[in-house]
């Protein structure tokens, strides 16, 4: 093991010794590389003469640039858009995405947390963070509803077992029941599992109520309590989007920081969706662990094994996507315009709902709760999925996502307020024509 890492492993050990016993056996190797880069950021500093470390190219003291390429960049300088952001991300930006952090989940205050480190957005954030903490064979645990591209991060890539629940339960609440359930057969035969949340959704758009958190948390912690290591991934990709009064209006990553050794939370999120910069690909990994002593030296070595991920795997996020999200939340017009972007989903939201609640769908299917995020669902009660689907793209020129045998998946972000009661109309429709 390089002598680096062992002295990561060292400082996580004398924090937390389950911290260590959490890591993959790609994350116990993983380490930030001095060589190169060490010796650029010392030349950085002190060749005030000549600096002949750096591999771009450099014109008249600033970074060599094609005009073509800086005209459609007004307003933003060569060096903070085409050279190597480190891999760590920009630090201003971390810093300012930190102080969010605080001010959107109340329950972090007087919590440390480490500073978030930046990758090439959420899909990247949940690689990255795989690689340092799951293993072959490992269990994740997830809703039987999910985002499909878990499974081919966590399951294809890393050879994880992928564990399910059913994610609501009869009365239309999140099956808290089935989730503790799940939760506790595994963790009887196991010393570590790995739990991923995600919310708001994707694919229904729902998002726990306060007694759901408050009951998914004490699951955890007592699971944690029984000896068994619990990693909880968070994955928050459509943050802040909450539409409904009884939605948690904070990350259960906030409720659970810090609350027992054995339990780590890993909050991944990002700009992506809360910013609506999506082709940007900036995204976040922030821990917030339970330790002894000085937080600094133990944040320091997870933030250095999760940038040497990075730095193995794409080097660094783009340093043009970075400066372009740090100058807009840094824009006074920002806490207003992103007020505004939200008020129009909320708007759609509420269409979607009071569109549904006409008795002329219920033959038709049924409607899976939402409450936030871009998404909802539908379960067909008659057709199949597929089916309806492409005959609602031949005849109709309309474009939904079929999940299985019977579930639609409407991302009513992409729609205008005008165009949803017509859409469900014409799904109807459709189901009505395959119906016979």
């Amino acid at each position: 093991m390089n002598p680096i890492a062992d002295q990561l492993n060292d400082v996580i050990q004398q924090a937390n010794p389950h911290l260590f016993e959490m890591l993959s056996d790609i994350g116990k190797h993983l380490f930030f590389p001095k060589g190169i880069l060490t010796q650029s950021a010392e030349a950085k500093e002190k060749a005030d003469r000549l600096n002949a470390t750096i591999g771009i190219a450099k014109e008249g003291g600033r970074p060599m640039a094609l005009p073509s390429v800086m005209t459609m960049m007004e307003g933003i300088e060569a060096e903070d858009a085409l050279t190597y952001a480190p891999s760590f991300g920009l630090p201003e930006l971390r810093k300012v995405w930190q102080q969010a952090l605080f001010e959107k989940n109340p329950s972090l205050a007087g919590k440390p947390v480490s500073l978030p480190v930046v990758a090439n957005g959420i899909t990247n954030a949940i690689s990255v963070c795989a690689d340092v903490w799951v293993d072959p064979e490992d269990v994740v645990i997830l809703p039987d509803m999910m985002w499909g591209n878990y499974n081919m991060i966590l399951s294809v890539r890393k050879k994880a077992k992928l564990v399910h629940y059913p994610i609501f339960n009869e009365s239309g609440g999140y099956n808290t029941d089935a989730f503790e359930k799940t939760v506790r057969k595994e963790a009887q035969d196991r010393d570590k599992i790995c739990v991923l949340l995600n919310f708001p959704h994707n694919p229904t758009g729902y998002t726990l109520t306060e007694e759901e958190a408050d009951r998914i948390g004490e699951v955890l912690k007592d699971v944690a309590e029984s000896g068994t290591n619990v990693i909880l991934i968070c994955d928050d990709a459509y943050f802040g989007l909450f539409y409904e009064d009884e939605a948690l209006k904070e990350s259960i990553f906030a409720r659970l920081c810090g609350i027992h050794p054995r339990l780590l939370p890993i909050k991944l999120d990002g700009a992506t969706k809360e910013n609506y910069v999506w082709g940007l690909r900036v995204g976040f990994i922030t821990y917030g662990p339970s330790f002894n002593g000085d937080s600094k030296a133990l944040f320091d070595a997870l933030e250095r094994k999760t940038a040497g991920c990075v730095r193995g795997n794409i080097s660094n996020a783009s340093h043009l996507s970075q400066s372009i999200i740090l100058n807009s939340m840094k824009n006074n017009a920002y806490p207003e315009e992103k007020a505004h972007k939200f008020k129009l989903l909320k708007s759609r939201a509420d269409r979607v709902r009071k569109v549904l609640k006409d008795a002329k769908y219920d033959d038709a299917w049924k409607v899976y709760p939402f409450n936030s995020g871009y998404f909802m669902c539908v379960q067909l009660k008659t057709v199949n999925a597929e089916q309806l689907r492409k005959h609602l793209l031949d005849q109709y020129g309309i474009g939904v996502i079929a999940l299985g045998e019977k579930d639609i998946r409407i991302a009513f972000s992409c729609l205008e307020e005008s165009d949803i009661q017509t859409l469900f109309d014409d799904m109807l429709q459709a189901v009505n024509d395959l119906s016979g």
